[in-house]
């Protein structure tokens, strides 16, 4: 049962992330850093025919992956045959769920019940089963325990159902354990390049090559598509009436006022794929299912305010960081704005502070708004997000200077307009208004996923289906424990979009997605033998 994955951008690249950032900004960082500049070194998907892929429009694929990250990897190590069992010797620290482990140690975790295993989890996710893959594979995590998972992983080809890769320079959130993927200890591979973690902090790029690796290594390789980009992905319906009927998308209001006349059929997917010489070549194919992992990175927002489009001004940490590294700013006197409370804006903060760059640091919150992100890290494990907190906490502003330090938090103010000789207007929350000359601004107030190719930018999937889809005010509504989608049958979708902005969590979407779809499968088969159909191997 073969997979085809795509990456998907119709501007043809990745951006940033969220103004209430998440662990999952790193997640954000690796593909805003990677996501453009890996595809031409990827092996291509031989899916039939190499040469046939483009031509013939009547493929039609059991899975669709639309999405270039961890998520996609993750999906498609799982649905390539990849199955985790109860190590024999494995002892989970939950005694309840250990008991419950034990129930069924001849199965494997995909063929359990996802939910009686989940019940009275409690984690850093939402989602029920993203917190049981977690606690499976890092128990007791939060906890600061580094106790190994205690799941052992087999390849059964007969499970066969496939995707992903990236590339960077920055400090990244998490441990290097809980960036790392099924079935390949992270730090085991940073062994084998002879390298040591200091304090277990990692660099993007390090993680990049660690994900590319891992691709290969897996024999994921064959299932990517790169240099495709997606512009539509409709579902197809048939009129009940008349069987010599050709597919068709129907409209939104047609299909509220006509529902029952048309049979739902598979999933269409256009697009085109960038080829040797810069040329564009289009492409229609089918699937009878789609899986979303595109995160939510595509549309970095915008304080929308006069001259917010001066050169001047960036809206991602690896467009400031790029400058950084090219010496653009070295030695410059005028301070770097950097707008945002999230951890994007705190790495920005800390990449022009050990680069002797001073700082402006301009947020609308309180330094003691209990929903800063900073508050919910662990201080022993994130000493250097606590260092910019504090430094957000005590190096505020002089209401009776407009003195610049190595570093000067404006809390409760906002940026009310940019100028052609790089200053900036900011003002208080009591409307106090200073303007500063500086070196350059960094807008990190958050992002959007673009699913311009889905009818109705996809805001009919969000739980809120009048409102754009954003990780936290209104991700995907999704089934806790398949992941597909509530109001789209036989559409998934996991990571960012979904919540799961952890790399630590977005595993128990593909778990929960490829659980859904080998019972499906599964089913199939069973029809198939029943009617006759031979020896049930599909």
């Amino acid at each position: 049962m073969p997979v085809w994955c795509c990456r998907c951008s119709l501007a043809g690249h990745l951006r940033d992330y969220s103004d209430t950032e998440t662990e999952g900004e790193i997640y954000n960082s690796l593909v805003q850093y990677f996501g453009d500049n890996l595809g031409p070194k990827a092996k291509g998907m031989p899916l039939v025919e190499e040469t046939s892929l483009l031509e013939d429009s009547s493929v039609t694929l059991p899975v669709v992956i639309v999405g270039n990250g961890p998520s996609g990897i993750c999906l498609s190590y799982m649905l390539s045959g990849y199955r985790p069992y109860l190590s024999p010797e494995a002892m989970h620290p939950n005694s309840i769920l250990h008991s419950k482990l034990e129930e069924a140690r001849h199965l494997s975790i995909v063929d359990q019940d996802l939910e009686y295993l989940s019940e009275g989890l409690e984690g850093r996710s939402s989602n029920p089963v993203a917190v049981l893959f977690d606690t499976l594979l890092h128990p007791d995590a939060d906890f600061g325990y580094d106790y190994p998972s205690v799941l052992h992983w087999k390849l059964e080809q007969h499970q066969y159902i496939p995707h992903l890769n990236m590339e960077g320079s920055m400090l990244t959130i998490s441990f290097g354990s809980w960036m790392e993927l099924p079935g390949l200890k992270f730090k085991d591979w940073m062994s084998s390049k002879r390298r040591n973690l200091k304090g277990d902090r990692v660099m993007p790029e390090e993680i990049a090559r660690y994900y590319k690796h891992y691709v290969n290594v897996m024999g994921l390789q064959k299932n990517f598509r790169e240099n495709t980009y997606i512009t539509s992905v409709s579902r197809l319906y048939r009129d009940q009436g008349d069987n010599g009927s050709q597919d068709r998308d129907i409209s939104t209001k047609r299909l509220q006022n006509q529902k029952s006349k048309f049979i739902k059929r598979n999933w269409e997917i256009r697009g085109y794929q960038r080829i040797a010489g810069g040329s564009h070549v289009p492409f229609c194919l089918f699937a009878e299912n789609v899986a979303l992992a595109t995160g939510t990175l595509d549309s970095p927002a915008h304080l929308e305010v006069e001259g917010e489009e001066l050169p001047f001004v960036f809206h991602s940490l690896p467009e400031f960081g790029a400058a950084v590294n090219r010496g653009e700013l070295c030695g410059r006197v005028d301070p770097v704005l950097i707008v945002g409370s999230g951890l994007t804006a705190a790495d920005a903060v800390l990449c022009a502070y050990n680069n002797n760059i001073p700082v402006i640091h301009v947020f609308r919150r309180r330094v003691t708004d209990p929903s800063l992100i900073f508050k919910q890290l662990p201080q022993k494990l994130y000493p250097e997000y606590h260092k910019v907190y504090d430094m957000m906490c005590t190096q505020t502003h002089s209401a009776d200077s407009d003195a610049v330090s190595e570093y000067t938090s404006f809390p409760e103010h906002r940026v009310l307009s940019f100028k052609s000789d790089m200053k900036c207007v900011l003002q208080s929350d009591s409307g106090l208004k200073r303007i500063f000359k500086l070196s350059a601004a960094v807008v990190l107030i958050g992002s959007h996923p673009n699913l311009s190719f889905l009818k109705e930018q996809g805001c009919y999937l969000g739980r809120h289906s009048s409102r754009p889809i954003t990780c936290k005010g209104n991700p995907v509504e999704v089934d806790a424990y398949t992941y597909e989608c509530v109001k789209e049958a036989n559409l998934f979708a996991l990571g960012p979009l979904v919540g799961d902005n952890f790399v630590r969590f977005l595993k128990g979407g593909a778990l929960a997605v490829t659980r859904c779809l080998a019972t499906r499968q599964k089913k199939k088969q069973h029809l198939f033998v029943e009617r006759g159909g031979g020896d049930g191997i599909a």
